[in-house]
């Protein structure tokens, strides 16, 4: 049976399977077209500043929460057609030097929906796999994000960030570039994030991010709340396309979805205390927040955004279905829906706990919870049949591998059973192929990426009864990548596509003809143009520092061209984000820059640090965090000891937490850099917590602590505790627009600086977020560190 989007919550558990975050990564390319479609019918347009964020009652009071304290998702968002803004079928000023990233095919597998900056921003582009040219779809001067084609060809999803910011909106474009509309995040201070498409593609999953509220009273019996007239909006239940108040007699979706969705599903029940993958969960001692049913397990912080997830027609004939909402929630995100649409697979919480959940649509039933692993949210799928759930998991191991079971016919888990798995190494992409039957799995390796293909005869496994043993069937073949990393893998029909970054070249997008050997698009920058002619890009070495408490740790050396073999260099230790984030060889054009100045760069992997075992990245939770501050120096000293790094000459640079790790790292080692560059980084965890995003606080009150009863923690933790220690020179950047480390904490760790005489600068880049995604915003960060570095390192 072809997926029905129509049919979400039927009841056919024989005939059931692909999967973001919110404040985030492959929705399915599966399914049939549907032929003989209505024409597309508009609804009523609304203002854009209309925000459902203060529904009242008659009386103008906000009504009243439901008996059991929790509320409902607000209301649905509302479609917003807008003008075409595709452009020429090449950009008018193309940069050479391009990158091209996260594919989405067509049914055909002919064309491919991407995301390129050949325009000088990250723009929407199509183009066919195998030849040229090239057509833009949206020519507007906000950063593309995310982008999915549906299953059905007819239209293709994406996401932007408005002014380079960190809140989005999820948007629909016909292939051709016509009837573009934003689906979801117009409202002002909401963001919307892009889920998976249903098999059909009627209708694409989205996660809106507002604040929440209690049902509204159901609609007078025989009313027709869908209808264009009469008045809409807030504290009418009219014009969003929901009424949270009314349920369904039969667990089923009238045609065209004029009935309601029942009241609102706030998912539960508790997953850690059910047995995992054959293995009894470990004691849970956290505080616990309510989600669902009494029991749950995810860390109460007592902040949070309240997140609803809902199918969208992107025609606008049917309203929007609510599928699941959660209330101080970090993160959800529906991964993949059923072919039939009775059950959905979520994931949701945020960093370091992170769920995968089924839910069965009809009623609202959670029937499974399972631990997943960080790093690309689209976390699995369903089998065609929805016979079987296959994820990509860590739970109660160290390392994420590929785990199947089967289900009945009421979605509930009958033994899981490991399908692949790789000893030391994390499974970190998963893809099934439209058929089900065959599945694509990317491992990290250190850093490096080997991609496995594992076909449909290949072994299931060990025995469900007893724990998974670590080994993957005799069927499986491997892909000799032409570069380092593999950032998405995406199905081309009978052949696959791949986004491929280097240590040599711009990300770039390759197919497989012959399913085997990846081929370049003639899209995407050749390796020879990755960087101006004369100065080829630097393969860096892996170098294996030695914490003092004995923990291993790695990263990558980079040597400046130029230099003997031996000879002592100014060298910066650049210090990725997360701080879960992981060091890989890909080509860096800020590292470009640097190494063109004569300046080595070691970019180690601390504590904390994805890639090496749930353990390693646990090990800087709470007061862990000084032992990561230890492994600054201790990389350094390595860099000193093992390489050619001159003890003279050494800055501290990074992003994100590693913005935090640089003004730690300058006062509580004020003696050993001469010099730190420190981007987008926290100075104060107090003025931090105040002014993030609410589900930025919930991660990071895992990570860090939490912002009252750790206080003390938190303070002393915090770069401007210490402010008094700082010798250094310090080059604070931050974008204008960041909302999840706010420029605050680089303004006032900079005013803290000049006060105390030490030289501090701080550059802000205009219609920049938290992530630098403008052509000439990102030159002109790296040319002033470049040049702010060479200055202190050369003289």
């Amino acid at each position: 049976m072809a997926s029905n989007a129509r049919n979400l919550t039927a009841g056919d558990a024989t005939a059931r399977h692909p999967a973001a975050e919110p404040v985030a990564e492959r929705p399915p390319d599966v399914g049939t077209a549907d032929a003989g479609r209505p024409a597309t019918v508009r609804p009523e347009e609304r203002p854009t500043d209309e925000r459902p964020a203060e529904r009242t009652d008659a009386t103008g009071d906000p009504p009243p929460a439901g008996s059991d304290g929790l509320t409902a998702a607000f209301a649905a968002p509302a479609r917003i057609p807008l003008p075409d803004a595709s452009g020429p079928r090449d950009a008018p000023t193309r940069l050479i030097a391009h990158g091209c990233w996260y594919p989405s095919a067509d049914p055909s597998g002919t064309r491919l929906a991407f995301i390129c900056d050949r325009g000088g921003v990250p723009q929407l582009w199509t183009g066919p796999a195998d030849g040229e040219p090239v057509r833009l779809l949206d020519d507007g001067p906000d950063p593309v994000r995310e982008v999915s084609w549906s299953p059905d060809g007819r239209w293709i999803a994406y996401t932007t960030a408005p002014g380079g910011g960190e809140h989005t909106r999820v948007l629909c474009v016909r292939p051709d570039g016509s009837d573009r509309q934003i689906l979801a995040g117009a409202e002002p201070g909401s963001s919307a994030h892009l889920g998976c498409w249903a098999h059909d593609g009627s209708a694409v999953t989205v996660t809106v991010a507002v604040p929440t509220g209690p049902p509204a009273p159901p609609s007078p019996s025989g009313s027709d709340t869908t209808s264009g007239d009469g008045p809409s909006g807030p504290g009418t239940g009219r014009g969003f396309g929901l009424d949270l108040g009314s349920g369904l007699s039969d667990g089923r979706l009238p045609d065209r979805w004029r009935g309601r969705a029942g009241e609102t599903e706030l998912l539960g029940p508790a997953p850690h205390t059910d047995r995992g993958p054959a293995l009894p969960s470990p004691a849970v001692t956290v505080g616990t927040t309510p989600i669902g049913a009494p029991g749950g397990t995810l860390p109460a912080t007592g902040f949070g955004d309240g997140l609803s997830a809902y199918l969208i027609d992107p025609d606008g004939i049917a309203a929007p279905v609510l599928i699941a909402a959660v209330q101080d929630a970090a993160t959800l995100r529906v991964c993949d829906l059923s072919r039939d649409g009775s059950l959905a697979l979520l994931r949701r919480g945020p960093r370091g706990r992170r769920e995968a959940v089924v839910l069965r649509t009809a009623d609202h039933v959670t029937t499974c919870v399972l631990p997943v692993a960080d790093g690309d949210p689209w976390i699995g799928s369903f089998s065609p049949r929805a016979d079987a759930l296959r994820l990509r998991s860590n739970a109660h191991r160290e390392f994420a591998v590929l785990l199947t079971a089967e289900l009945d016919p009421d979605g509930r888990p009958l033994g899981w059973s490991t399908v692949a798995a790789r000893e030391g190494s994390d499974l970190e992409l998963l893809r099934y192929t439209r058929d089900g039957a065959t599945a694509v799995l990317a491992w990290n390796i250190r850093g490096m990426s080997d991609v496995e293909i594992l076909d449909p005869d290949t072994d299931t496994g060990t025995d469900t009864d007893a724990r998974p043993e670590e080994g993957t069937g005799s069927a499986s073949r491997h892909i000799s990548l032409p570069h380092e990393v593999v950032t998405r893998v995406t199905d081309a029909n009978s052949r696959l596509a791949l986004a491929l970054s280097g240590s040599r070249r711009r990300p770039g997008i390759w197919w497989l003809p012959d399913g085997a050997t990846p081929v370049r698009t003639p899209w995407s920058s050749r390796d020879e143009d990755a960087v101006p002619p004369g100065r080829p890009p630097v393969r860096p070495v892996p170098l294996r520092p030695t914490a003092r408490d004995g923990l291993p740790l790695n990263g990558w050396y980079y040597r400046a061209p130029g230099r003997a073999p031996g000879e002592p260099a100014p060298c910066v230790i650049h210090l990725h984000g997360g701080p879960e984030d992981q060091e890989r060889p890909v080509l860096d054009p800020l590292y470009h820059e640097i190494l063109g100045r004569g300046l080595d760069i070691f970019a180690p992997d601390v504590r904390g640090s994805s890639g090496y075992g749930r353990s390693f990245v646990d090990a800087d939770l709470g007061r862990g965090r000084f032992a990561a501050l230890d492994d600054v120096a201790d990389c350094t000293a390595h860099a000193v000891l093992a390489g050619p790094a001159d003890p003279s000459r050494l800055a501290v640079m990074g992003r994100s937490y590693g913005g935090y790790l640089t003004f730690a790292s300058l006062v509580w080692h004020p003696d050993l850099f001469r010099t730190g560059v420190a981007v987008c980084g926290m100075s104060d965890l107090a003025t931090f917590f105040e002014g993030t995003e609410p589900w930025i606080a919930q991660s990071a009150a895992h990570k860090y602590g939490h912002p009252e009863r750790d206080r003390e923690l938190l303070r002393e933790l915090s770069p401007m505790t210490r402010i008094d220690a700082l010798r250094a020179p310090v080059f604070a950047v931050h974008g204008e627009h960041d909302t999840n480390v706010p420029p605050r904490e680089s303004e006032q760790f900079v005013r803290a600086a000049r006060e105390r005489g030490v030289p501090a600068e701080l550059l802000t880049l205009r219609e920049e977020g938290h992530d630098f995604l403008r052509a000439d915003n990102r030159r002109l960060f790296r040319r002033a560190a470049a040049d702010w570095l060479q200055r202190h390192l050369n003289s």
